[in-house]
């Protein structure tokens, strides 16, 4: 017990040795520029730093709390007849609570791990991360963290325009055959893998990587060798981006940040061999367009996601899936920030006649700067074009037709 208690006083005591080191280096320089998270910003944020007089390591803390009320309306079809309830998933929910830790060693590694608590099981572990950075041009990314696609999930979470994302990005696919398969959706979130990337001339951005193709919910490694092209079943991924006025910074709208002029456009690709458990070799191609003005927002973006049968599967076609999304928000004054959203979707597949579309409105209010924050949306399912009612009705089932969110954040 003394022995502990002993290495607790040490402890305490380094810890404060080190935290003098922190402030007096942070009198002189600010967050190092590739503390990054994808959750909150820390640029220029120092907080609760610790960092050692020369600088070459640092360790940062961090939290993201999110609590909303969220309402939700379907349609009569899909209900239990006997006892048709048409609200439901309807009440309050913790998406995240977040705890993690930044910090970088040896000034050529960066490293970032996050907890959510919200979560339970695989998804406990959001984020674990560690970065080589041999230089701008070139970086070695290896662990848990987001995969170079869609501009709405690489955005910092506790900064989009919405609290939902696109729900054409996060909704399930229909397919029409009972088959041993997992409706895939046409994003890839977070996974566990390996990525080089870089930043040549401070205007074009690539990303390669190499992931499980299993998403946010497996820690493990699960892949087989594909049967049909003989390539291990991973996911094979990369996205170019160019930003001609400099680097894009990771959030839709800052109220600290008016001056600032960014534009990005960026294409990706990406191919699952035998994803979805081993049913379909899964291609994914999506178009992004971001630009920052001074108090405005907009951004878009378009995705494709083609489902190749394996030979196994004895099932012919080829289904493609597409969705996309505009979005703008503008600042009328530092804790005021409108925005509105077009998301659509051919859920269906391109095989079938009629899309969803889903118009938002949301409005964004700053308490504290980014510290904490309130939003609100609402979001209609409207159906276009589909060949009869039944098919209509198929199309949007398990979709709220109208919902309201309403969320607080908190982040240090």
């Amino acid at each position: 017990m003394c022995k502990i208690s002993g290495l607790l006083v040490l402890l305490a005591f380094s810890l404060s040795a080190f935290a003098q080191n922190a402030i007096d280096k942070n009198k002189q320089t600010n967050t190092d520029k590739y503390i990054e998270n994808g959750l909150i910003s820390l640029a220029g944020k120092d907080g609760v730093t610790w960092q050692t007089r020369a600088g070459d390591f640092l360790f940062k803390p961090y939290t993201l709390i999110q609590t909303r009320g969220i309402f939700n309306y379907y349609d009569d079809e899909g209900l239990d007849l006997a006892e048709q309830d048409n609200v439901l998933n309807t009440g309050f929910e913790i998406p995240y609570a977040l705890v993690g830790f930044a910090g970088k060693a040896f000034n050529k590694i960066t490293f970032n791990v996050a907890i959510n608590a919200a979560a339970s099981g695989a998804v406990l572990l959001n984020q674990a991360w560690f970065d080589v950075n041999l230089r701008d041009e070139l970086r070695f990314r290896i662990g848990k963290f987001k995969t170079p696609f869609n501009q709405a999930f690489l955005v910092q979470n506790g900064q989009t325009l919405f609290p939902i994302l696109p729900a054409s990005l996060t909704t399930r696919v229909n397919l029409p055959y009972d088959i041993n398969s997992v409706n895939p959706k046409l994003s890839t979130g977070f996974d566990i893998g390996v990525q080089m990337h870089g930043l040549l001339n401070k205007k074009l951005e690539y990303q390669l990587g190499i992931f499980n193709g299993t998403g946010i919910d497996v820690n493990t490694a699960t892949g087989t060798l594909g049967d049909d092209n003989g390539l291990p079943a991973l996911l094979y991924m990369g996205r170019l981006a160019y930003m001609p006025w400099g680097l894009m910074p990771q959030h839709q709208g800052d109220p600290s940040n008016f001056d600032k002029k960014a534009l990005l456009l960026a294409a990706s690709a990406g191919y699952g061999v035998e994803a979805n458990y081993e049913s379909s070799n899964d291609f994914h191609a999506g178009l992004e367009y971001s630009l920052l003005y001074k108090r405005w927002f907009v951004s878009g973006e378009a995705y494709l996601l083609n489902m190749d049968f394996v030979e196994r599967q004895k099932v012919s076609p080829v289904y493609s899936f597409w969705g996309s999304y505009i979005q703008a928000g503008y600042f009328l004054n530092k804790k005021v920030q409108p925005a509105i959203r077009l998301d659509v979707m051919d859920r269906n597949s391109v095989s079938n006649k009629g899309i969803l579309y889903m118009p938002a409105a949301g409005f964004n209010y700053y308490v504290s700067g980014h510290n904490l924050k309130m939003q609100a949306m609402y979001q209609y399912l409207g159906k276009a074009g589909q060949s009869s009612v039944s098919l209509a009705n198929d199309d949007d089932n398990g979709m709220s037709e109208h919902q309201f969110c309403l969320q607080f954040q908190f982040a240090f």
